[in-house]
């Protein structure tokens, strides 16, 4: 494994429903393994790397010399009707909450500093899902700017297609942030329980997908983990996208290292500066991996994964539809600047490709389409459809010293 921006990267896909695939860690970033992965190809013995040290090192001193340039043409263009800002309606007001105002009931998620826990509010019997983050280990796992980062974008946004934050508070132990539950479980175990998706099942989702993608983008704000664990399904079948980790408010381009290794676009490999294009090659990745069973870009050997992407070669699962087949290419294009979405029109793009042809997407964000799976819930707080976790002691964590607290001050 990895360390990215202070988060262990784990290769290969879990079959565990909640496993995390890029979940917090302690391991310090290495600016070794960042700087130089393709010249790892080498050390590990892959034979299609052309690329040495001295060329790689050169080029990410060149691409940062690059920081003050313009942006790639990305920026979306919106329809104001299928783009309504929802950070401004009354749901949005944060209520005014007490942690004593919530009863537990059980884990349905864990992380390295952290875990999600089903909570009932006492006063009114609704659900949540509360994320309680220990301080003490947010601090020695170097991850307060990053926690940090993470609310300040939840707070901005609202969107049908996104978990929407209720309320954050914290004590002198724990962070807690209240989110909408979400009771259908991830994408991931139904697409693993399938096999694969129909075409009609994988533009039903990709659809939703683009919406809340465009909604992020238009806010300046690029995702960098999509994939099928941080995507939910609600009551009716619906998608929710689901951790912020590394979500970040972007007017220029970043250099950061993070994300899942099947998912990464090769720019972020390249460390050559990336902006909200890389959501778009998400995009395709996911929908490949829908249609396929498996993403378009695996190996055993994690570096040779990262070799797949930058040569850009894809065996085609021969069932893809031609269509589908062409909206993914378009996707995984190489050059960032000739991708899809990324282009003058923006999302725009993607919405008129002929594979999204019969789509309203008017009645797309409005939730007006029929979801292809209704998850099976038998009541309001019905956990059933997530793995089961051991109830460790979280209420255990040390009491922060007053110069350590100063750091939660926002919260």
């Amino acid at each position: 494994m990895l360390s990215f921006e202070h988060r262990v990267v784990s290769f290969g896909r879990s079959d565990q429903a909640w496993t995390q695939h890029v979940c917090d860690g302690l391991i310090k970033l290495s600016l070794f393994l960042v700087w130089e992965i393709p010249f790892l190809f080498f050390l590990y013995g892959t034979s299609t790397i052309t690329i040495n040290m001295a060329e790689w090192v050169n080029g990410v001193i060149r691409s940062r010399q690059e920081s003050t340039d313009s942006l790639d043409s990305s920026s979306a263009r919106t329809n104001t009707e299928e783009n309504t800002d929802y950070s401004d309606s009354e749901d949005n007001k944060e209520d005014n909450y007490d942690i004593e105002d919530f009863s537990i009931i059980k884990t349905i998620g864990t992380g390295t500093f952290g875990r999600v826990l089903l909570c009932k509010n006492k006063n009114t019997d609704e659900y949540g899902a509360m994320k309680i983050l220990c301080l003490a280990d947010v601090i020695r796992l170097k991850q307060v700017e990053h926690v940090k980062n993470e609310k300040n974008i939840l707070m901005e946004i609202r969107y049908p297609f996104v978990v929407n934050l209720l309320w954050v508070s914290r004590d002198d132990t724990c962070i807690y942030m209240l989110f909408e539950y979400v009771c259908g479980g991830e994408l991931f175990s139904y697409l693993r329980n399938a096999g694969r998706f129909t075409t009609s099942t994988g533009n039903f989702y990709s659809a939703e997908i683009v919406s809340a993608l465009e909604y992020l983008h238009s806010k300046n704000i690029v995702y960098r983990d999509l994939k099928p664990e941080n995507l939910l399904l609600d009551k009716e079948g619906h998608l929710k996208i689901t951790d912020f980790g590394f979500a970040k408010k972007l007017t220029d381009r970043t250099w950061t290292l993070c994300g899942t290794p099947e998912y990464l676009a090769p720019e972020i490999i390249q460390s050559k500066g990336h902006n909200k294009a890389v959501d778009w090659w998400a995009l395709g990745v996911l929908i490949y991996e829908m249609l396929a069973g498996y993403p378009p870009f695996y190996d055993d050997n994690p570096f040779g994964i990262y070799e797949k992407i930058l040569s850009g070669k894809i065996e085609w699962a021969r069932h893809i539809d031609p269509i589908a087949k062409d909206i993914i290419k378009k996707l995984l294009v190489q050059d960032r600047t000739k991708r899809l979405g990324n282009m003058k029109s923006g999302a725009e793009d993607i919405k008129r490709h002929r594979w999204f042809k019969g789509i309203d997407w008017h009645d797309v964000v409005l939730r007006k389409l029929t979801p292809p799976i209704v998850p099976k819930i038998m009541y309001e707080g019905d956990t059933s459809n997530f793995d089961e976790y051991p109830e460790g002691d979280w209420k255990n964590s040390r009491t922060l010293e007053d110069s350590e607290l100063k750091l939660f001050e926002d919260f």
